[in-house]
């Protein structure tokens, strides 16, 4: 496993895809590889980033390297019944096309061990609404990178209020132009200003719930 967690934690993809089928041959139970590998190398990135050790680069090809091993070990792990934390829905806000800093939180919150539906960029409300019925998450992720996008957060969170949605989720929002302040004036219930808090976010409202 400790080989598993450095070949994430430097972005190795493919030694990170064959060792985990190695783990996998050897016998390895996949619910193991998961936790005390992948969300553990994971865990370590992150505190690794909010201490000013790593930057986005390194962010980014650890969390390549932890998808294509989550690519490999995800059949596994339906197939053994294991059950993900919860369901999270993500996605750039429409207009908005940017999405470097919404596919971090999606492959941080993968790491953690969520099924993320990542809705890609330019989403409309009606597809946040659409994907809430669907798949009913415990977490949607909103992402804006422009201030011009910024009030596209608020006419989801209104739209997922008048559909009757608003209990059944909580809503956490990101970009570099957002802050608390404008969370906490368009209602949504967290704003994460990397990538790591809001994983730990989501972490804490499964355990909540």
């Amino acid at each position: 496993m400790e080989q598993l967690r450095e070949m994430i934690k430097t972005g190795k993809m493919d030694e990170t895809v064959q060792h985990v089928k190695g783990l996998l041959d050897s016998g390895i139970n996949p619910e193991d590889i998961l936790k005390n590998g992948m969300i553990s190398a994971m865990d370590i990135v992150g505190d690794l980033f909010q201490n000013g050790e790593y930057f986005l680069p390194e962010m980014l090809i650890a969390a390549r390297a932890m998808q294509k091993g989550m690519d490999i070990l995800k059949p596994c792990l339906e197939e053994g019944g294991i059950e993900p934390l919860g369901k999270a829905v993500i996605g750039t806000v429409e207009g908005d096309l940017h999405d470097i800093g919404k596919n971090l939180v999606s492959m941080s919150l993968k790491g953690a061990g969520f099924d993320v539906i990542d809705l890609g960029v330019d989403v409309s409300p009606e597809k946040y609404i659409e994907a809430i019925k669907n798949h009913n998450p415990v977490i949607i992720g909103m992402s804006a990178m422009i201030t011009t996008t910024m009030p596209n957060m608020k006419g989801v969170i209104d739209a997922v209020t008048d559909a009757g949605l608003r209990d059944r989720v909580k809503i956490m929002i990101g970009g570099a132009p957002t802050t608390g302040n404008f969370a906490e004036d368009v209602g949504a219930d967290f704003y994460g200003e990397d990538s790591t808090s809001a994983r730990d976010y989501a972490k804490e409202i499964v355990k909540a719930s």
